[in-house]
């Protein structure tokens, strides 16, 4: 997936104008695109150094904080959206995570690896861990704590009250909505309380 079509694709879920809290926001490449692009405003949460100083050189808002540590310091809707790009499938407390992320936001937005994608599932089938540009790492030596795919989450977002608004795949950039659990290497969700 080329970085920049897939930040566009993204940003068409975040209204114009809208105040974001992007958790796991990298180095803020994000959050900065839809400041300059849609005239959002908001704050970044990272927990890695050097990206809280890349967001901060950016001019980025960032908060450094550790997500499995939940989000007390936000109230209920503090945002129009809240973005979960690449970041669900890090943490220990997914579940948890998910649920704060509707409370804090109106809506909200995850983006994460699709296990069930057909080359991940060839891989299965020949007995080895997929290794492929979207998941890039050995078994190993992974930053993945969790895999899931499409299809688990929709399963995941009904049993905590989340009404999916939009839901697509990603691959190379492109939106993928037929077949998405097979054919795109991203999930995307775009989802608000019921």
């Amino acid at each position: 997936m080329t970085e920049r079509a897939a930040m566009q694709a993204l940003a068409r879920l975040v209204p114009a104008g809208s105040r974001v809290l992007d958790l796991g926001c990298g180095d803020g490449a994000m959050l900065d695109y839809l400041q300059r692009e849609r005239g959002c405003s908001g704050y970044g949460v990272e927990i890695d150094d050097a990206n809280v100083l890349a967001s901060v050189q950016r001019g980025v808002d960032v908060i450094q904080l550790n997500l499995d540590e939940g989000l007390a310091m936000f109230g209920d809707n503090s945002f129009d959206v809240v973005l979960q790009i690449d970041t669900l499938q890090h943490l220990r407390n997914a579940e948890t995570m998910l649920r704060e992320t509707a409370r804090v936001g109106r809506t909200g937005v995850v983006a994460f690896p699709n296990f069930a994608h057909w080359p991940n599932r060839l891989s299965i089938l020949r007995g080895r861990m997929p290794v492929t540009r979207r998941l890039p790492y050995q078994w190993y030596d992974t930053p993945n704590i969790r895999v899931g795919t499409y299809k688990d989450f929709e399963v995941l977002a009904t049993k905590n009250d989340l009404r999916i608004l939009d839901a697509f795949g990603l691959q190379e950039g492109q939106e993928v909505r037929w077949l998405p659990n097979a054919r795109a290497g991203t999930a995307v969700f775009h989802f608000e309380h019921a």
